[in-house]
């Protein structure tokens, strides 16, 4: 399929959960990068709104993110129907400001956590990639002994994303010679913090192509599934995405949210998860302070097989089916009505 790819120009507002007015005032190098993308945005919605009028799409899918405000402000002026949706618990401020006048919201989780009118809204889940499903009990010995792990051993999979989390890191250095006492380790370190983590490589012996010790550290995987399959517990940030491939996939979860992102997106996610019993979660900041909290948790939940049933089944729960499906009917559907 040929996709046509048009850029326009958008500015973001850069606002930091941990900067307060008087920070905002010794850094105004922030506050004049925020003045300049105001203009960028204005540029962008008369470029948007030349390249609309060319085209007059039928429908417009918005997926969230500054980028979108300047064509959705554009849409809106022409009254041409889009489409919003939203991966988090918490909306980002885009779609907040372009949700009254969306025809149709979609979410990726259930609507419970939105405050979405009802008749706008629905619940399509979040697509993913179709490799992120439930591994049965002899698919995760395979995956296991894949990577290199004694398959009738517990594993941990320890994830910051694909660029990597410094406090998760630096969490799981403090507590790594504990935690191969209970369990293999496979340390996810991120492509931009995988050098700085490079002192832990001591733990990882091979021998002639094998895997002699129970610890792996990687930079990243473009094989996630395959970790997440082999994982008894995985330690992952809140995102959304990566909340649903988990979901899929029932498995079991430490979350440690990022709380310095706008808006308190992945806290949000991650209390969500936890009031539901579907999740652990500690707090980044108290994690960094104190990774001994992080080293009982997952002690507690090796040993409490009951327990794991449980978080895994109530995860189970915020996956709709059948995402990328429900997602592209919702979108046909606003174009038909037109």
């Amino acid at each position: 399929m040929d996709l046509r790819i048009r850029k326009v120009v958008a500015g973001k507002l850069r606002r930091y959960t941990h900067f307060t007015f008087r920070m905002y005032l010794q850094h105004f190098d922030v506050v004049l990068k925020n003045i300049l993308d105001f203009f960028k945005n204005i540029v962008g919605f008369f470029q948007s709104l030349v390249r609309l009028i060319a085209n007059r799409p039928d429908v417009i899918f918005f997926k969230g993110g500054f980028v979108c405000l300047p064509v959705g402000v554009a849409a809106r002026f022409l009254r041409i129907p889009y489409v919003i949706h939203d991966s988090d618990a918490a909306p980002g401020l885009t779609n907040r400001l372009l949700a009254k006048r969306a025809t149709k919201i979609a979410t990726g989780m259930p609507l419970e956590y939105y405050t979405y009118p009802a008749e706008k809204a629905e619940w399509t889940g979040i697509p993913i990639s179709d490799e992120f499903h439930p591994a049965t009990a002899a698919k995760q010995r395979a995956y296991k002994k894949e990577l290199g792990f004694d398959p009738n051993e517990p594993l941990l999979v320890v994830t910051g994303g694909s660029l990597g989390a410094e406090n998760i890191n630096l969490a799981i250095r403090e507590i790594l010679p504990q935690l191969l006492k209970q369990t293999s380790v496979m340390l996810v370190a991120g492509r931009e913090r995988y050098p700085e983590m490079m002192d832990l490589k001591e733990y990882e012996v091979w021998e002639d192509g094998k895997l002699k010790t129970n610890f792996r550290m990687i930079k990243f995987s473009s094989e996630m599934w395959k970790l997440f399959g082999a994982a008894d517990i995985v330690v992952s940030r809140a995102g959304a995405s990566t909340m649903t491939e988990l979901s899929s996939m029932e498995k079991v979860v430490i979350m440690v949210p990022n709380e310095r992102l706008p808006g308190y997106h992945q806290v949000k996610n991650a209390r969500a998860y936890e009031k539901a019993n579907a999740a652990l979660v500690i707090e980044d900041g108290e994690m960094h302070q104190n990774p001994v909290k992080l080293l009982s948790s997952i002690k507690k939940l090796l040993k409490d097989e009951k327990k794991r049933e449980e978080l895994s089944k109530n995860l189970r729960a915020f996956v709709k089916d059948n995402a990328a499906e429900n997602l592209a009917n919702t979108i046909i559907s606003v174009a038909k009505e037109k």
